[in-house]
């Protein structure tokens, strides 16, 4: 079986490092992966008959690097012995990624490690539940392993900045404008190479294991170019410290202060880094803070509060005003007023009645109500947003093909340019001096960052995805934000689309002999075996609550429905079916061409073989509608209509929507094929349907979007998902993949100009070792700011 699953990596720190375990886990048979620096995970496909978890996350151990993992602690009730703890301890360990777990009989407890991504904490719940016991969380621990993690990369900081300012100061009194104080004790070589030892090999520390474990599996990041470039300077200055102390040597070139100020600044570049990207996935961390914490659930007639976890499918909650509505349900008893807005866009309240469906996370208003539990956990429609945004941040677009390519040969060409720098220098520039030549091939080996170009684009697509998030726009993955940009026409479905998808009866006109009454109780008995909205609209418009029943029923495609009500045959639908019936509707045609002519879609009743009456149905435009298209028409971009409807009535419907080019009397197989024909034209296109008989149109289209209403937010064949409905969102989805793209190409370029000014510069002998860590460190950091800038972009 097929899954998907995103697994936090520890250990990586530059782009290098992400290629290679992307190669390392794609050489893996039935395994596709994407690694993504940024974010730290890596979103891998993988075919569970073929592959072991266990398999993928052993591979990246053995790459060199860690597999995340969380532990959750619970609190378990219904253990009676021993023999209950071995059993749930069993149980849980057979999990795919629970790595260990201990239960406690006498605490009534368990601690469970896992690995995300394979499994969760309502997995884990679930489990426990099976096995026949009751599990409940001790405490919400969500967000405190990356706190922690900060934590330890500001300590680590601190102390290096301690111990490095004091070396600082020796470098600072060699300078000629400085006057001040010279503490003669820091003069001491001894001295120095104490507080540099602590910064190079306790704190340093991570950059010779990171270099050490990459150079094992052949290959090359930049813990190899800081672990080189310190090395070199720290047992330089060692050697010289000897010669002094041993050989009378009276003036060292030391440069203590090299190695600990640039493993300092790079330290302080990586806090900064985590620190900011950490702002690049508040999208995710906003979507699941809008989950309620607590439900109330009725119980033999009594309320409790329980955590939202607890919440089982078919459980009786009790919403009061004011509280956000648990989970995804329906209302049972009682009615009031619920703000959408965070799904649907709609700022206005909703009138909810005993029947509708509600949706998790939405605000109660107004009244009191009892609702039914019908979506939890994972499959609530919040859930399906935040699933749909987790997959596009941690996905690549093609854009990032450049970046994968030259960083995973940048660090060994870096070196080999040091080393060439450091010979050119040593034997023809300054022929001799070893301290020369050293300071400019660290230099080379400390300005250089694979670290920038590799956050280039991960950051921008991160934070893109999620300003689009907030605007109800889902986009599916990277490579979809990507081709968006360059789209040159929209193709639009008109019922539900452009228009609101609730059409209303306007015209019953009666032909035959029959009374009105009764041909609409027959029309609508014999519609209400049909599931399209046109029928819908004609069922509803009978005031007939006992309709005889209907059998023999057979709907055609794009024409319309026959079917056998009480003794009776009927045909109901277009022209093309009365003429495969033999139905004579001349006498109708002119009345029916004017309705068309007005917007209306006419449908031709026939009773026992003769032609009854003339039924008019309308469906009125989306007031986005018409603004959204100008709103493209703006842009440059080409806006069709698409619909089965015939051109009068198609026509009408794109003359009041402003839209200059109609495709009508399509039948839904033959959708894909005008998309194809569009396609065949040279133009980019998109098309823009309800994800359900669209479905194959969306799937042929270069981007297929999706009108997601309520809960329907997980459309599968579409690329982009359009939260609520609204049609001006298409426009903004253009926007949103415009700015997010020219914001990737200037990461890019400023990531690549960097290196191409810098390493030269570097190689001349023009830049301080410490300024070039300085540059370094600081690199990454501009290139996540200004991704960071598309959290202000307006839409």
């Amino acid at each position: 079986m097929k899954n998907t699953v995103q697994i936090g990596i520890t250990g990586m720190t530059c782009a290098a490092c992400a290629n290679r375990i992307e190669r390392g886990l794609n050489k893996l048979e039935g395994v596709s992966a994407n690694v993504n620096l940024a974010l730290e995970k890596a979103k891998v496909d993988y075919d569970d008959h073929v592959v072991k978890a266990s398999e993928i996350t052993g591979k990246i151990e053995k790459l060199g690097y860690g597999v995340s993992k969380e532990k959750v602690d619970l609190d378990i009730s219904g253990m009676t012995c021993a023999a209950c703890a071995t059993r749930i301890e069993k149980g849980l360990v057979r999990m795919p990624g629970v790595t260990d777990a201990v239960v406690n009989l006498a605490t009534e407890s368990a601690s469970v490690r896992y690995q995300p991504g394979f499994t969760d904490q309502s997995a884990i719940i679930e489990k426990v539940s099976k096995l026949g016991y009751t599990a409940r969380l001790k405490a919400d621990e969500q967000g405190e392993v990356k706190h922690r993690e900060l934590r330890k990369k500001r300590n680590k900081l601190i102390l290096s900045s301690v111990l490095a300012l004091p070396l600082l100061l020796t470098m600072v009194t060699h300078l000629p404008f400085y006057y001040g104080p010279q503490p003669m004790i820091l003069m001491n070589p001894w001295v120095q190479l104490v507080l540099a030892s602590i910064v190079q090999f306790y704190i340093g520390w991570s950059f010779y294991h990171g270099g050490f474990r990459a150079l094992l599996n052949k290959s090359a990041n930049m813990d190899v170019l800081v672990a080189l470039g310190t090395s070199a300077a720290y047992f330089y200055s060692v050697f010289e410290t000897i010669r002094y102390q041993f050989y009378g040597f009276h003036h060292p070139e030391l440069y203590f202060e090299t190695s600990a100020v640039l493993i300092t600044l790079v330290l302080l570049g990586k806090y900064m880094e985590a620190r900011a990207k950490r702002q690049t996935t508040t999208a995710i961390t906003e979507l699941m803070g809008l989950q309620a914490k607590e439900a109330t659930r009725m119980v033999n007639g009594r309320e409790e509060r329980v955590p939202i976890h607890e919440v089982q499918v078919g459980d009786l909650l009790r919403v009061r005003p004011g509280e956000k509505i648990p989970v995804d349900g329906m209302l049972v008893e009682g009615e009031s007023t619920v703000d959408e807005s965070m799904i649907t866009g709609e700022s206005l309240p909703v009138v909810k009645r005993t029947g509708d469906e509600l949706i998790g996370a939405t605000m109660n208003t107004t009244g009191a109500f009892s609702m039914r539990a019908e979506k939890v956990g994972k499959d609530t429609a919040l859930a399906g947003i935040v699933r749909i945004v987790e997959e596009a941040q941690g996905s690549k677009a093609p854009i990032q093909r450049l970046a994968d390519v030259i960083s995973g040969i940048f660090v060994p060409i870096v070196i080999v340019i040091a080393v060439f720098v450091f010979t050119i220098w040593i034997a023809a520039i300054h022929p001799g001096e070893w301290g020369t030549a050293l300071s400019a091939a660290i230099s080379v080996l400390v300005i250089a960052c694979p670290c920038a170009l590799g956050l280039a684009t991960p950051t921008s697509i991160m934070v893109g995805t999620g300003k689009a998030a907030e605007n109800g726009i889902l986009f599916k993955g990277g490579e979809f934000l990507e081709t968006t940009q360059n789209l040159q026409s929209i193709v639009f479905d008109k019922t539900g689309t452009i228009t609101k998808g609730k059409p209303e009866v306007t015209d019953f006109l009666l032909y035959g002999n029959l009374q009105r009454d009764e041909v609409l109780r027959l029309t609508a008995a014999a519609e209400q075996a049909s599931e399209h909205p046109l029928a819908k609209a004609i069922v509803a418009s009978s005031e007939h609550d006992d309709l005889p029943a209907v059998y023999d029923f057979h709907a055609q495609t794009g024409a319309g429905i026959s079917a056998s009500v009480a003794n009776h045959r009927l045909a109901i639908g277009t022209r093309r079916l009365m003429k495969q019936e033999s139905i004579n509707i001349q006498m109708a045609i002119h009345e029916a061409s004017r309705l068309e002519s007005a917007g209306k879609t006419v449908m031709f009743v026939a009773i026992d073989g003769q032609f009854q009456a003339l039924i008019a149905v309308a469906d009125t435009i989306k007031d986005s509608s018409i603004a959204a298209i100008k709103a493209l028409k703006a842009r440059g971009i080409g806006v069709y209509m698409l619909t089965g409807d015939n051109t009068r009535t198609a026509d009408a419907i794109a003359e009041k929507a402003g839209i200059d080019h109609v495709l009508a009397e399509v039948l839904p197989e033959e959708k894909a094929q005008k998309i194809r024909e569009l396609q065949a034209q040279g133009l980019s296109v998109a098309m823009v349907g309800d994800g359900i008989n669209d479905a194959p149109a969306l799937a042929v289209a270069d981007i297929g979007m999706a009108i997601g209403t309520g809960t329907d937010v997980a459309i599968e064949a579409a690329d982009i998902t359009l939260v609520g409905g609204e049609l001006t969102h298409v426009a903004k989805a253009l926007d949103v993949s415009k700015k997010t793209m020219h914001n990737i190409r200037q990461n890019l370029f400023w990531a690549l100009i960097y290196n191409a000014v810098g390493i030269p510069i570097a190689a001349l002998g023009l830049l301080a070792p410490w300024v070039a860590g300085a540059a370094m460190a600081f690199s990454s950091v501009s290139v996540v700011a200004n991704s960071l800038r598309l959290k202000r972009m307006k839409l």
